[in-house]
C-alpha cells in the first residue's frame, strides 16, 4: 500500500475577481497545476476565544497511522452516489443513472433493490443523487432523496416498508437545474433539521442571490418547512456563495462543514456559519474582500488534487472523497480549525465519490468510475471498507 504523504502548507495571497472566473461546466477540472494544499483559518477566528480551544483532542494526543483498505463490502455498482445507514446497520445506496435505491448488507454485501425513483431524470451530473435516513426511522420508516427532473432539482421523502420503497412525496421543488452543478448532498443535523446542498446550476450569479435556492446550503424541517431560527426569517437559506457543495458533515461540537468544488484553481473545505457568505463567484479559494464579509475556506486544494465530493467526520478527523484527485484526504480537526491534510490511495481505486462512517467504526468509501468520466476496472464500482488510521 502506498504510504501517506503530507503536503507542505502554502499560504495563498491575493484574490481572484469574478472577471477571472469561467464556469468550467464540470465537476472535474484538470488545470495541470502542481499539487498544493493550504490550511487557513477563517478571518473571524480568534486564538484567544474559547471556541479555538474546544472540539477534538490534539493530534499529538492521538496515535495516528495510515489509513488502510481492509476489504470490499460490495461491487458491480453503477454510478453510485449517495449513502446512509439504517438503524439496523444496513446501508441505503443510490445510483445516479439507474435511479435505483439499494439496501446493502454490511456482512454479506448482498444488494437488494428497494425501488426505482421514476421521476428522476439522469442528465450529465444529474439523476438520483443524495439520500438521508430519517433520525426517527424506527417510527416513521422514511428516506429522503434528492434528484433532478427535466425541470428542476427536487427533494422528496418516501417510506420504506420491508424491502419496498413507496412513492416519493415532493417536499421541495424549484431548485435550479443544469447538466452540471446540481449539488445534492443531504445530512440531518444534531438539531433534527435537514441540511441540503445545491449547486449554482451553471449560473454563478445565483449563488449570491438570497432569493434563489441555487448555490446554497439549505436548512429545513423534515416537512420541508423553514425553521423559525433560520438566519433569515422565512428563508430556507442557511449559507450562500457556494459553487457546488457535495459533502456535508458535522463535527463533535455540532459545527457543520462542507466540501466544495472550485472552478479553475482551488477546491475548498469550509466550516459553515449560519448566514455566512462563502464568496463564489466573487472569489475562489482564499481572499480578503468586501471588508471581511466573505468567509475564507479552512483548506484549499488544487483542482487536480481534489474535486471533493463526499465528506465524513470520525475520530477527530475529516475525510474527503476526491474525484479528479482519485484519493481520500484526511484532515485533522484542531480545536475549531482544520489542520494539515494527508492523502491516501492516490490512483489505486480511481475516482472516489462518497465516504461515510459505518456503525462499526470503519469508513465506507465508494468509487465512481462508471459515471462516464472514469476508467472502470473489473468489479467497479465498489464500496471499500477502510480504517481511519486513528487509535
Amino acid at each position: 500500500m502506498r504510504p501517506s504523504r503530507t503536503l507542505p502548507a502554502v499560504v495563498l495571497a491575493g484574490l481572484l475577481g469574478s472577471t477571472a472566473l469561467v464556469a468550467c461546466g464540470s465537476e472535474d477540472v484538470d488545470t495541470g497545476s502542481e499539487p498544493t494544499v493550504t490550511a487557513e483559518s477563517s478571518p473571524e477566528d480568534d486564538e484567544s476565544s474559547p471556541e479555538a480551544d474546544s472540539g477534538s483532542e490534539s493530534p499529538e494526543a492521538r496515535r495516528v497511522g495510515p489509513m488502510e483498505v481492509t476489504g470490499t463490502v460490495t461491487d458491480d455498482l453503477q454510478a453510485p452516489w449517495g449513502l446512509d445507514f439504517l438503524p439496523n446497520g444496513d446501508a441505503v445506496l443510490t445510483e445516479r443513472d439507474t435511479r435505483r435505491v439499494l439496501r446493502i448488507d454490511p456482512e454479506s454485501g448482498e444488494q437488494t433493490e428497494l425501488g426505482v425513483v421514476e421521476p428522476a431524470t439522469p442528465n450529465g451530473e444529474g439523476g438520483l443523487l443524495g439520500v438521508a435516513v430519517s433520525p426517527d426511522f424506527a417510527s416513521d420508516r422514511t428516506l429522503f432523496l434528492y434528484y433532478t427532473t427535466g425541470e428542476d432539482n427536487r427533494l422528496a421523502r418516501a417510506t420504506l416498508e420491508g424491502d419496498t420503497l413507496g412513492e416519493p412525496e415532493v417536499i421541495l421543488d424549484g431548485i435550479p437545474l443544469n447538466t452540471y452543478h446540481d449539488g445534492g448532498r443531504l445530512a440531518f443535523g444534531p438539531d433534527g433539521m435537514l441540511y441540503v446542498s445545491t449547486g449554482d446550476a451553471g449560473n454563478p450569479d445565483l449563488s449570491q442571490d438570497p432569493e434563489s435556492l441555487a448555490g446554497k446550503v439549505l436548512r429545513m424541517t423534515p416537512d420541508g418547512e423553514v425553521p423559525r431560527d433560520n438566519p433569515t426569517r422565512g428563508s430556507l437559506v442557511y449559507t450562500l456563495g457556494h459553487r457546488n457543495v457535495q459533502g456535508l458533515a458535522f463535527d463533535d461540537s455540532d459545527r457543520l462543514w462542507a466540501s466544495e468544488f472550485g472552478d479553475q484553481t482551488f477546491d475548498e473545505l469550509n466550516r459553515l456559519e449560519p448566514g455566512g457568505n462563502f464568496g463564489w463567484p466573487v472569489n475562489e479559494g482564499q481572499g480578503d474582500v468586501q471588508g471581511g464579509e466573505l468567509i475564507n475556506p479552512q483548506v484549499v486544494w488544487s483542482t487536480d488534487d481534489a474535486s471533493p465530493s463526499g465528506l465524513a467526520y470520525a475520530d477527530g478527523m475529516f475525510f474527503v472523497a476526491a474525484l479528479q484527485g482519485e484519493r481520500v484526504w484526511r484532515v485533522p480537526l484542531e480545536g475549531s480549525r482544520a489542520g494539515e491534510p494527508q492523502d491516501f490511495f492516490t490512483g489505486e481505486y480511481g475516482r472516489i465519490r462518497e465516504i461515510k462512517p459505518a456503525p462499526d467504526g470503519d469508513l465506507w468509501v465508494i468509487t465512481n468510475n462508471t459515471d462516464t468520466r472514469g476508467e472502470p476496472r473489473e468489479g467497479d464500482d465498489r464500496i471499500l471498507r477502510v480504517t481511519t488510521g486513528v487509535e
